[in-house]
């Protein structure tokens, strides 16, 4: 299955191990369905840059004044250039999450993943009626994922 976008993959974590095929198979599915979530992620290249707590801290505090530890940032891209947006992911904080909550850290870091494209398609979640509906929209991107076997597979060394 293929979306026709250009899904440019950088893996800024040593120990992490990125399923490049799965990933781009990922937002293939997502880019498929795109109506089901308001018209889904603008046209044009999609980057997906996987990172450190540390890295992704730094550009928290870089670009949104914030020097705390998080787990997804999105940057919208420009249509004039041919660019969706960035989604920036920590393994980290997936790591950690998953270890807390039981969850698969292939699941969550592909939920990473999710919740960055559902940012690019518009969805928002600073207010709580928002966040509702963006974690509504992501639970129905992972069904969707997993009735699709379109889950990535991310392994996290030690």
């Amino acid at each position: 299955m293929s979306s026709g976008r250009e899904v440019s993959i950088a893996n800024h974590h040593s120990r992490l191990r990125v399923d490049r095929a799965g990933v781009k198979r990922l937002i293939a599915v997502l880019d498929s369905a795109a109506q089901r979530f308001r018209g889904g992620c603008p046209a044009g290249e999609l980057s997906l840059v996987f990172m450190t707590d540390p890295a992704l801290a730094q550009l928290h505090a870089d670009f949104l004044d914030d020097p705390t530890v998080t787990d997804v940032i999105t940057f919208e891209g420009d249509p004039a250039l041919g660019t969706a947006g960035e989604v920036c992911v920590s393994a980290d904080r997936a790591a950690a999450y998953a270890r807390e909550h039981g969850r698969p850290f292939a699941t969550e870091l592909a939920l990473y993943v999710v919740h960055g494209w559902l940012h690019l398609a518009g969805y928002d979640d600073l207010q709580p009626a928002l966040k509702r509906r963006m974690r509504a929209a992501e639970a129905r991107a992972l069904r969707l994922l997993e009735a699709a076997d379109a889950l990535p597979r991310f392994e996290l060394r030690k």
